[in-house]
């Protein structure tokens, strides 16, 4: 007992430590909350984001003893939010880009009783190698289809016990586990993040991608469309513009007969059109 105790001081003075010199380091200061978040997930985002992004553990009270010693623009709206267990992501990319990666790099967990599955969770035919026993119990309230074989539970059916955004309920959870079925999409999101003085709350940085996307295409292709009607050129442009002049130009030379290379053909079809309308008209003519 006595040498768990000598530990925790140490560990916090490293923490202390850490937490005076890293706002000094980077400049972005991410906040997480770690209520929902499992150990799990944290691991492949340290190897993911290994040199680029400091991770830290926190206790509320110690980052906020070291955190008000540091002299950084804004680092007192962030204390404000410290509660209850978080991390810290130390980095000097955009918040935004970090949170767009962080919620890229969404891994599958396996299921604890509540939880809403992010897909339709199929348990396929197979021999799942687990002795008869009480487990059969399990795998008929869960309604998987079973059978003996080999002396092993074999589950004769594909079955679908759970479809995408129901409950998973306590007791197929762990049965769940055991056949290595991991329905639960997970990923972190950042809770607030300071940039250089700069404070963003959680639905700040939350950010669409694909409607951004869209919407660049959107003005691209309006700009484009603005300058071609204003025939001002640019390199993107230029053949457009040169297609449509060209296209005026022979509306024009067609319209008032003046005959090139190019437009005589049309010119004298026109005429020609013109002629043969006249002079039906004036064979169907009756004098008054």
């Amino acid at each position: 007992m006595h040498e768990n105790r000598t530990e925790y001081p140490k560990r916090k003075a490293q923490m202390y430590a850490q937490l005076q010199e890293l706002p000094k380091k980077y400049k972005v200061l991410a906040l997480v909350k770690m209520s929902k978040v499992r150990a799990s997930q944290i691991l492949p985002l340290r190897k993911k984001l290994k040199g680029e992004v400091e991770f830290v553990s926190i206790k509320d009270k110690v980052a906020q003893k070291a955190l008000k010693n540091v002299s950084i623009p804004g680092i007192e709206k962030l204390i404000d939010e410290l509660s209850e267990q978080c991390m810290f992501m130390f980095t000097n990319m955009s918040p935004f880009k970090l949170n767009v990666l962080l919620a890229k790099n969404k891994i599958m967990l396996a299921a604890r009783g509540g939880d809403i599955a992010s897909i339709d969770i199929v348990v396929p035919a197979k021999n799942t190698g687990i002795a008869p026993g009480p487990m059969l119990t399990e795998f008929k309230e869960a309604k998987i289809p079973t059978k003996i074989d080999q002396g092993t539970i074999w589950i004769s059916k594909e079955t679908i016990p759970v479809k995408k955004g129901e409950v998973i309920n306590e007791k197929l959870a762990p049965l769940l586990g055991k056949l290595d079925i991991k329905p639960v999409e997970a990923g972190i999101s950042l809770y607030s993040a300071l940039e250089e003085g700069m404070m963003y709350a959680q639905e700040e940085l939350v950010i669409d991608v694909e409607k951004i996307r869209n919407e660049f295409a959107q003005f691209h292709q309006e700009a484009v469309s603005l300058s071609i009607e204003a025939a001002y050129v640019t390199p993107e442009n230029i053949s457009q513009i040169l297609s449509k002049a060209s296209q005026s130009a022979r509306s024009v030379s067609i319209e008032s007969g003046f005959m090139t290379d190019e437009t005589k053909e049309q010119i004298i079809q026109k005429a020609d059109a013109q002629a043969r309308a006249l002079a039906g008209k004036a064979k169907d003519y009756t004098p008054a």
